[in-house]
């Protein structure tokens, strides 16, 4: 089902046109479960890999720290379980508990040790230039291949590592169809679930924190919205440059480009480490789809679930379960000058 964010309430360009020439497009991902299969653009769905090609692993470090990793097995019957309680099971969903079930740990089964050497990566997106306009794909490349560690690597990051892969699906002949994987996951939100995506191309505006002080006062002042006839709800009347935050400027959830979802931190310039060009963002991997201030972005085709949401069922803000720490975002971000130079990581 094709997702549609809402018109903005207001064009922001009536009440502050000096924003016009900071318009940038982005790619609303949309992820939602599914069963994509290599041809398809998803969210920690199987990729197109060239069997001839080494699959990605990480060195590490790799320390638990107050982590409980969990099984691939175990985390995938957990979750399963929990999608068929309380209705009946289809012959496939059977099927699958079955083998989950012949594989998974007893319950008096030791603890995972701690992890030593190098892990298989986990695909964490696949991405064709076909389906996402912004993906600034480099010259002879349409796929964008995304994989991460599923552990932290402390002391410079606590968030997966992840591994860029650009190629032309036209040169892959055969297909690797049974990817290694790690033993465990350090937490649970680093086992993506397989979504597929409904990709929508929205126009953003800078966060308030990149703006420039004038025009963040200007935003700030009741008289500003009134004055262009787009005063905004009455809530939003001792802080009216938040409605400017939540309602008109930076998309929330998985995208491609556009401007950076700032917040925990102010704007922190970013550069390429091997030619210092300043960097673009690429991907923003969301805990959350949307959250209690950015109801106005959830899609017409969601806003039933939202409003039915029951306890105990899963969360529609939450459709590839990943989690980063405890609700943040984590960006990646790459070189316009060109695109297979390093990327550099970025929670937020």
């Amino acid at each position: 089902m094709p997702r549609t964010t809402p018109p903005r309430p207001v064009d922001i360009t009536d009440v502050a046109p000096r924003l016009a020439p900071l318009a940038r497009t982005t790619t609303r991902l949309h992820p939602r479960p599914g069963s994509p299969s290599v041809p398809d653009s998803s969210i920690g769905g199987p990729l197109l890999w060239p069997t001839s090609e080494p699959w990605p692993y990480c060195d590490g470090p790799h320390e638990r720290g107050f982590a409980v990793d969990m099984s691939l097995v175990d985390l995938r019957l957990e979750r399963l379980r929990a999608a068929v309680r309380g209705r009946n099971r289809t012959p496939q969903e059977q099927k699958t508990l079955g083998q989950l079930e012949s594989r998974a740990y007893p319950l008096t089964s030791p603890p995972i040790a701690p992890h030593h050497g190098s892990v298989a990566m986990l695909p964490l997106a696949q991405l064709y230039a076909r389906d996402v306009p912004d993906l600034p794909a480099p010259a002879g490349a349409d796929l964008l291949q995304v994989l991460w560690c599923p552990f932290d690597h402390p002391p410079d990051t606590f968030m997966p590592r992840t591994a860029l892969v650009w190629r032309s699906s036209a040169a892959v002949t055969g297909v690797r169809t049974a990817p290694p994987e790690p033993a465990a996951v350090q937490y649970p939100g680093y086992l993506p679930e397989p979504c597929l995506i409904e990709p929508e191309q929205v126009t953003e505006y800078p966060h308030l924190l990149e703006l420039g002080k004038d025009l963040q006062e200007l935003l700030g002042r009741w008289s500003t919205w009134e004055a262009a006839g787009a005063a905004p709800d009455r809530s939003y009347a001792p802080a009216p440059e938040e409605f400017y935050q939540d309602e008109l400027s930076v998309a929330p959830g998985w995208k491609v480009g556009g401007w950076a979802p700032w917040g925990p931190t102010d704007p922190v310039p970013r550069f390429c480490p091997a030619c210092g060009t300043g960097m673009d963002p690429l991907l923003t991997v969301a805990t959350f789809e949307w959250d209690s201030r950015d109801q106005t972005w959830v899609p017409h085709e969601d806003l039933t679930a939202v409003s039915s949401q029951r306890p105990g069922c899963p969360d529609p803000r939450m459709p590839t379960a990943v989690q980063i720490a405890s609700g943040y975002r984590q960006q990646l971000y790459i070189c316009p000058a060109d695109p297979e130079h390093p990327h550099t990581e970025l929670m937020q």
